[in-house]
């Protein structure tokens, strides 16, 4: 079996996602099955752990028969499986790690544990396998704001993270404040496309020569603007104007400490990964760093920033055609998840 000739089943559970795809090689992508749970925890206002681990337990199976079906491959095609083994929700990350255990061993193959944020990392390889190494990667969700540089020989070493809220973690909490639903993001961006940022939410860490960032400040500020309008004109919020200027701030954090970390390391390119990837500000302005810098910048396509399981199958294929004999592969019965691993460190 050459490398172009792997067929990897991926499974991702680490959050709210129930997702598997079947992929060739490292990053022919045979199929992607995708299910949200967005319409179960937006009555509640964010994720309800109980609920997503239930979800999950129901869909596995089903996904996973769907995505075989559609990729038109069997459980006797398949050459490896990589699930995620964490960071995310202990629960949810149980049922597809063990689902994928039970799975690889029944049928006698090799499995690899992905770590969810280097799945992330390398989606951004899925769609452009040449990208010009060392890249510097930035990782943005609902649970994660990190830098990452991305090795020649493929090793990820972690740079910074965030103080407190993760950046889409704010979006969320801004949106809730502004009674705008669950998941924030996407609502926020459409709207502040509306809008000005004429409100002063401060950029967090502007000034101090760290690569950390911070997004707990600029949702209180948003908090106390609220408050504030509230007292002075009644119910009815410049909605809008309050978005672009939230997340006009949140930009300008990305930008300055992606810049900062850009000029310290000089990486061959930049990536952009994350659910967050998608907001449509934060892909024109780091791709207007790129051009500022002379190196390209990478965005996955929109359904390969949220959570999915095309990343976590081209991370564990990238991983065993790197390394076919190393043990852990086939001896993984008692590999564990592990919610709070962070690659690099």
């Amino acid at each position: 079996m050459t490398d172009n000739e792997l067929i990897t089943l991926g499974i991702e559970t680490s959050c709210d996602e129930t997702a598997v795809a079947v992929l060739r090689g490292a990053s022919q992508v045979l199929s992607s099955k995708v299910a949200s749970q967005d319409d179960i925890h937006s009555a509640h206002g964010g994720i309800v752990p109980e609920l997503a681990c239930r979800r999950h337990i129901e869909l596995i199976r089903p996904m996973t028969a769907s995505a075989l079906e559609k990729a038109g491959v069997g459980f006797k095609d398949i050459d490896l499986v990589a699930v995620t083994r964490g960071p995310g929700l202990v629960g949810a990350l149980l049922v597809g790690l063990s689902y994928a255990k039970a799975l690889a061993w029944a049928s006698g193959l090799p499995m690899v544990g992905v770590n969810h944020l280097e799945g992330h990392v390398m989606s951004a390889m899925v769609e452009n396998p040449d990208m010009p190494l060392p890249c510097l990667a930035l990782m943005v969700s609902g649970g994660h704001t990190e830098l990452f540089l991305l090795s020649q020989s493929h090793s990820l070493e972690w740079l910074s993270g965030t103080r407190d809220d993760a950046a889409g973690e704010a979006f969320d909490k801004v949106a809730r404040l502004l009674g705008l639903g669950y998941p924030g993001g996407p609502i926020i961006d459409r709207l502040a496309r509306e809008g000005k940022p004429v409100y002063d939410v401060p950029v967090a860490l502007k000034s101090e020569d760290t690569l950390e960032f911070s997004f707990s400040g600029p949702k209180t500020a948003v908090k106390n603007i609220v408050n504030r309008l509230k007292n002075e004109i009644g119910e009815n919020l410049p909605v809008a104007d309050i978005c672009a200027s939230f997340q006009s701030a949140v930009v300008q954090a990305l930008y300055g400490k992606t810049r900062l970390a850009a000029r310290r390391f000089h990486p061959a390119s930049i990536a952009v990964v994350g659910g967050v990837a998608r907001n449509s500000a934060v892909r024109r302005t780091i791709g207007a760093l790129g051009e500022e810098l002379g190196i390209p910048v990478i965005i996955p396509a929109p359904e390969l920033c949220t959570d999915n399981a095309v990343m976590i199958a081209a991370a564990g294929a990238g991983r065993f055609l790197r390394d076919r004999n190393n043990p852990e592969f086939h001896d993984f019965q008692e590999m564990d998840a592990t919610p709070s691993w962070l690659p690099g460190v």
